[in-house]
């Protein structure tokens, strides 16, 4: 397994298809809209779970009749009290009163953390508004309406990727800026702070700090990359964005493509993230800063880029190791299942434990532990019937889920770290999806019987597209290449991940189920979302080009938290440097091969995280797993701390058999 582990190396090609047309893999192969229905709408029909009103999250600032955005990159725009920054890139952006705001956040480091916050440069008031309301949204763009009590004014556009904000007029309106803009007739512009901005409109007419518009007129600020020229910028400003959607094609690798739509379909300019570009790019029209890397700057509708196909796998092989080893294994296997650990009622943890188990009954039959085989899987069954019990919740107060008809989600009875507030759905789900995948892909009674609820788990997260039910794509941010785990984002830096391991995990889970389902259309959705996120995952988390600027002052390898304006050398629960590596490692399933691929960056994530502790502590189980992808002498250390640590100190999601086996199974 891990030769092929190994040899699976990031790399990310930029193809501009004005270009090179249908770029990516460089393979005549069907591309698939993410649009293209994953389940059909009678297997995942919520009506068959009890209804139970939600929590308030505030959605006081969503428009009737659209699907609550919970873990967006926007979320704070819609939930709580008030509206919070957002940062679609290059751009950082923000509503206030009768006033929209936005500017290139400057970069900085403090040494644990990579800066790039919110920065209203340019504000736009728009007199007479009285709020704002997001009135529409896909997977690239966002419109806010700008209200007079109930009466739309204008909407403002924001877009992923795109240097550009536009208003559009409702009614005949005026617009004041806090920069006087200066210029040609035609086009303005200013440095102001760090960058320079500028101003078009058409139907419409510029004033000293503003626009003059009519209705259907529009008013298009810009942000000018560094290197690059407003004059460029000004001359695309016309095409403005109106959409934008994500597809995607399966072959030796895995193909992307972003479509920025815009009125006459004319080019535009966006900003590629550094892992769309992977040092090849056809992008001249100059950078801009941002907390995740140099952004490029690129003219067209279009951005194509790949990533390595990475594989879902229901288990580890052992078939190459000794009869020592074996008999090692075993002994571990016979010791778990004595330790006989109670399932928790929660999403977390019980999926957690649900994940654990199922994995260890192919571990067990491998090594000859046929009877503890034979009993984990049935343990694990029992418990994914009960779960999947669809009036489970009419019963008991546990192990059982509801639907929330106000935001539209399947919740479990028992919540952990926010879930009824939708956070973290596809960490949680993810384990369940995958222990139904390893267990229903052999036993089609069992497969009958958990369909109903595993397919709404699976819908709750990765449904496409959109319906009455369900967003599409929860989590799943297809310009970020990456998750969001906060179902409202409270937070003025942004939507956030920390677990980005997780949710690899849980795309793996999707396809296993996928699977053992026979959803075809599922399944391929599942290995896109892995590949992009472990790419993302590499990008972003722990092996990131160090020799970007933008990491220059900033002491670590990794950055276990991730927010849209800024990183964190930290994490949720615990300030231990063994934990932040652990969050990017858990679970360290048989799906993890894209840890490996760069000894010297392994060891040295390793070495931090193990600099005060060693591996005798808590999560050191799963920096030994990791720390053995390094190299032959890194898994014999690793198998010699893992023996001193003993079953006790292995992590509740977790067994002492599956780490043994774990670096049993490592080769190199």
């Amino acid at each position: 397994m891990t030769r092929r582990l190994l040899t699976l190396v990031v790399i990310g090609l930029l193809v501009l298809t004005a270009c090179t047309p249908g770029g990516g893999g460089g393979e005549d192969r069907p591309e698939t809209r993410s649009g293209v229905r994953v389940l059909p709408e009678e297997a995942a029909d919520p009506a068959i779970l009890p209804e139970q009103a939600g929590k308030d999250l505030q959605a006081d600032r969503l428009a009737p009749g659209l699907v609550p955005p919970t873990n967006r990159w926007f979320s704070g725009l819609v939930f709580g009290p008030e509206p919070l920054p957002v940062f679609p890139l290059p751009l950082s952006f923000g509503v206030e009163g009768d006033t929209f705001s936005f500017g290139i956040p400057p970069v900085h480091s403090t040494g644990k953390t990579i800066i790039g916050g919110y920065t209203p440069t340019v504000q736009v008031t728009v007199p007479g508004v009285s709020g704002w309301q997001v009135s529409a949204y896909d997977e690239l763009t966002v419109t806010l309406t700008a209200l007079s009590g109930a009466d739309p004014v204008g909407d403002v556009l924001i877009a992923r990727g795109s240097p550009y904000v536009t208003f559009t007029a409702q009614r005949d309106v005026e617009l004041h800026s806090n920069v006087v803009f200066a210029g040609s007739d035609s086009w303005r512009s200013i440095k102001a702070g760090e960058s320079e901005y500028g101003v078009t409109a058409f139907d419409g007419e510029l004033t000293d700090n503003g626009a003059r518009l009519a209705p259907d007129g529009t008013a298009s600020f810009f942000a000018v990359p560094v290197g690059g020229s407003a004059a460029t910028m000004a001359e695309h400003a016309e095409s403005l964005v109106e959409s934008g959607d994500s597809a995607y094609s399966i072959g030796n690798d895995v193909s992307t493509t972003l479509t920025w739509r815009t009125r006459g379909d004319g080019p535009t300019v966006v900003a590629a993230l550094p892992h769309q570009t992977g040092g090849k790019t056809s992008c001249d029209l100059g950078t801009f800063p941002s907390a995740y890397g140099t952004m490029q700057a690129c003219l067209g509708n279009e951005l194509t880029w790949s990533a390595p196909l990475r594989e879902a796998r229901s288990g580890l092989d052992l078939s190459h190791i000794d009869q020592s080893a074996r008999t090692e294994i075993a002994e571990a296997v016979r010791r778990d299942l004595a330790a006989d650990r109670p399932y928790p009622a929660d999403t977390y943890f019980g999926g957690k434990a649900l994940y654990r188990d199922a994995v260890l009954v192919g571990i067990a039959r491998q090594v000859g532990a046929d009877r503890e085989a034979d009993v984990l899987a049935d343990r694990v069954k029992k418990q994914l019937r009960t779960w999947a019990e669809v009036d489970g919740c009419d019963h008991r107060a546990a192990f059982c889920f509801t639907y929330d008809p106000t935001n539209r989600g399947v919740v479990g009875q028992t919540p952990s770290f926010g879930s009824d507030e939708f956070n973290d759905h596809h960490f949680h789900y993810g384990y369940f999806l995958y222990a139904a995948g390893i267990l229903a892909a052999d036993d089609p009674e069992l497969a009958r019987d958990i369909t109903p609820v595993m397919n709404l788990l699976a819908a709750d997260i990765a449904m496409s597209p959109a319906g009455e039910n369900f967003p599409q794509h929860r989590n799943f941010d297809a310009y970020s290449g990456h998750s969001w785990a906060s179902g409202t984002s409270p937070f003025a830096d942004g939507n956030n991940q920390e677990s980005v391991s997780e949710a690899i995990h849980a795309w793996a889970g999707l396809t296993l189920w996928a699977r053992a389902s026979q959803n075809k259309p599922l399944e391929d959705q599942g290995r896109w979302l892995q590949a992009l996120e472990s790419q993302a995952s590499r990008a972003y988390w722990t092996d990131f080009d160090t020799s970007d600027p933008t990491y220059a002052g900033y002491q670590h390898s990794i950055t276990p938290l991730n927010f849209g304006g800024k990183r964190d050398y930290a994490t949720w629960f615990s300030p231990e440097p063994a934990a932040a590596l652990a969050i990017l490692v858990i679970p360290a399933s048989p799906s993890s091969g894209h840890l490996a691929g760069d000894p010297e960056r392994i060891r040295r994530n390793v070495a931090e995280g193990t600099a005060t502790k060693g591996f005798q502590q808590q999560y050191g189980d799963y920096l030994m797993m990791y720390s053995a992808l390094a190299g032959p002498a890194d898994r014999d250390r690793a198998l010699t701390e893992a023996r001193q640590l003993g079953p006790e100190g292995v992590d509740d999601g977790n067994s002492y058999a599956y780490l043994l086996a774990w670096l049993h199974a490592v080769e190199h």
